[in-house]
């Protein structure tokens, strides 16, 4: 745990920019992998790498990480301000602005924010009891996940069912 306001400040800030360039540098690996640069795309993906582990260092630091059922929660509690707050006031934004591609990625994340926080709405209603071990399939172009099968069509964005990518 930090000591500190500043530092704590200080980490929250770093882990919000060591998460942004891990995203950003795995879209930079994806589209120089596109343009036949392999090596470019691997040195993205070597550095997205180690700003996941930074990243996770910093949430340490931070006392964010606790036990299964905490961070079960802390992620229903997140998703459902996503839905709920954040997305709605984006969309609106967008649509203000006629920003038509920023208004689809808004729409599509916030449906999908819904079905997230469903699925670890289950996942903690569930903890501790058996269950069977099972992958999730998520939508290469929505982001939607869901559990056992891939559909024939992503029922958020209409993506043919062959663009879901197992998760395990």
């Amino acid at each position: 745990m930090p000591n500190g306001p500043k530092t704590e400040s200080d980490l929250k800030e770093a882990f919000a920019g060591e998460s942004q360039a891990n995203r950003k540098y795995l879209a930079y690996a994806a589209k120089a992998e596109k343009e036949g640069f392999v090596q470019a795309a691997r040195l993205f993906r070597a550095a997205a790498e180690a700003e996941t582990i930074h990243a996770h260092n910093h949430l340490k630091a931070l006392g964010v990480i606790q036990d299964t059922r905490s961070n079960l929660h802390d992620a229903v509690t997140g998703e459902v301000h996503e839905f709920k707050s954040m997305y709605p006031q984006m969309i609106a934004d967008a649509e203000e602005e006629k920003a038509a591609e920023a208004l689809r990625s808004f729409t599509f994340a916030n449906a999908v924010e819904k079905v997230h926080a469903a699925l670890y709405q289950k996942a903690l209603e569930t903890l501790g009891e058996p269950a069977e071990q099972f992958d999730y399939f998520v939508c290469s172009v929505c982001g939607h996940t869901v559990e056992l099968e891939a559909p024939d069509t992503c029922e958020i964005c209409g993506a043919k069912g062959s663009v879901f990518v197992r998760v395990h």
